[in-house]
């Protein structure tokens, strides 16, 4: 499997719920233990030292400490990336959380903690930011303003790994990853992909794609 996250750009990872997504995911940043065969992510083993200060990755559920305050969490972090407090305030802005420093991240609400999950994966300012299903369970509202930040992220030069199973959220992509049954069927522009099968709706173009593999099988 070989795929393609362009730089400046958000590239959204697509399939059913159980198809490989958060694997394939872990694979990148270099958690998941593989079977066979080798990783590489921008020349390097998956994983590896190198490695560590370009890849940012943001798992489903929030990976921050609900007893710490917002600005708690991100010092933290920030003391074991080695960056500057500076740069705690500087992606405290970014993901829209000025003024709500001093608030204990459990008493924020779901969109507010994946923001603040979010600026900790910036803090080191990584080339690759790997995002696994970052919207899941939020009302459409929460999931707008989350996508205005991937873009803006994208806009200042970083490359975005978005997964989703909503079809709905491939139009917010630059790019489609298509993915089913552990298997990448393409890659191809929202665009594109409507214009080779006839399809408005991104998610009937996906099931002409599947519908496609299967007559090739």
């Amino acid at each position: 499997m070989t795929l393609t996250v362009p730089k400046g750009s958000v590239t959204g990872l697509l399939g059913p719920s159980g198809c490989g997504k958060t694997t394939l995911m872990r694979a990148i940043v270099g958690v998941q233990i593989v079977a066979a065969g080798d990783v590489t992510v921008l020349g390097a083993s998956a994983g590896s030292a190198p490695l560590r200060s370009r890849v940012g990755y943001v798992t489903q559920a929030p990976s921050v400490y609900g007893d710490l305050t917002v600005v708690e969490n991100l010092h933290y972090f920030a003391r074991i990336v080695g960056v500057s407090a500076e740069r705690v305030t500087e992606v405290t802005e970014i993901v829209g959380l000025g003024g709500r420093e001093s608030q204990i991240v459990a008493s924020l609400s779901g969109g507010q903690r994946a923001r603040v999950s979010l600026a900790s994966a910036l803090l080191n300012e990584p080339e690759l930011l790997v995002l696994d299903e970052p919207t899941v369970g939020l009302d459409p509202v929460l999931r707008g303003e989350l996508w205005r930040t991937f873009h803006q992220l994208a806009e200042r030069g970083a490359a975005l790994l978005v997964s989703s199973h909503v079809m709905d959220e491939a139009a917010e992509c630059d790019e489609l990853l298509l993915m089913r049954d552990g298997a990448l069927l393409e890659q191809v522009s929202p665009a594109a992909l409507r214009e080779r099968t006839g399809e408005q709706d991104l998610g009937q173009a996906f099931l002409r794609v599947i519908e496609q593999a299967e007559a090739k099988a």
